[in-house]
């Protein structure tokens, strides 16, 4: 009767003071596991329940959690991350985030095709040391690829004016005094002719070596060619373009693609025949047309 009267003690106790109980679970030392676990078969568990939900509710903790491991793979940079297997795409996404600074809407993530964010990694069957690809550009990126064309335009001119001309700067005169290349196109002094349909070829880059144009209007592409390999370039991707005819050969000229936002993206060119420079700047900003 004794303990009949204790548990009833006990019963009563708790239906009254849920703060007691949950500091009890709180307070909850090896001794009195054992006895904490009794007393939950004879409550139908709902003592125990009660101490591990004011356990596990305490945030969002990976404890007990099936977890993954992935490399992921951003802009030529690998990052480790460990995550919950049933954690969604969203929720990769803000831990990619966080690791690389990109934001979750301007991320592509890729594993056996587009992610889906609304799936589970469990779902889509991402296995342990998954290599997750991501595609995407900051904000700074952003804006510096759509940074206006005449605004750069401008202030690359109002540069030139302050500085020697070109020809004369030591960088551009070690190419120059190679002198004009044996196999360079003919030049027209004083005319204006649309793109040949050939590339143009002879030219030296900054480099000396050959380098040919073309341009792939179909593709919307400008394809820099040397000896070593073929670069494609977007139309889109070129932000200006500068040109100067060459000192004592005003029927060619030195002619530079800028790639990114500063002076030191110039891809230079030399030896470009006078009567395709009008056309070459008019197709690379944008402004050629069909003849």
């Amino acid at each position: 009767m004794a303990s009949q009267d204790g548990n009833e003690a006990v019963v009563m106790e708790t239906e009254g003071s849920p703060k007691k109980e949950e500091s009890a679970c709180a307070n909850l030392g090896d001794g009195d596991a054992e006895a904490n676990e009794l007393s939950g078969q004879e409550d139908g568990g709902n003592s125990s329940s009660q101490c591990q939900a004011s356990v596990s509710n305490g945030g969002d903790t990976d404890d007990g959690k099936e977890m993954v491991d992935l490399k992921i793979i951003w802009n030529k940079n690998k990052y480790d991350l460990r995550i919950p297997l049933d954690a969604t795409g969203a929720s990769l996404k803000e831990r990619i985030h966080s690791l690389t600074g990109l934001p979750p809407s301007m991320q592509k993530v890729m594993y056996k095709g587009l992610l889906p964010e609304d799936k589970t990694l469990r779902e889509i069957k991402v296995t342990n040391g998954a290599k997750i690809m991501v595609v995407g550009s900051t904000i700074n990126d952003v804006l510096a690829v759509n940074t206006p064309k005449e605004v750069i335009q401008q202030e690359v001119k109002a540069e030139e004016n302050k500085k020697e001309p070109l020809c004369q700067q030591k960088q551009h005169r070690k190419v120059l005094d190679k002198g004009k290349p044996e196999d360079i196109m003919p030049s027209v002094k004083g005319t204006k002719e649309r793109l040949p349909t050939v590339p143009l070829s002879g030219m030296y880059n900054k480099s000396g070596g050959k380098v040919r144009l073309t341009f792939k209007l179909e593709q919307d592409q400008l394809w820099i060619g040397t000896k070593e390999r073929t670069e494609k370039l977007p139309m889109g991707s070129i932000k200006n373009v500068v040109t100067e005819p060459i000192e004592g050969h005003d029927d060619y000229h030195m002619m530079a693609f800028q790639l990114g936002p500063t002076e030191a993206s110039y891809y230079w060119v030399y030896w470009v025949p006078a009567q395709y420079v009008d056309a070459i700047k008019d197709t690379v900003l944008g402004k050629w047309q069909y003849f």
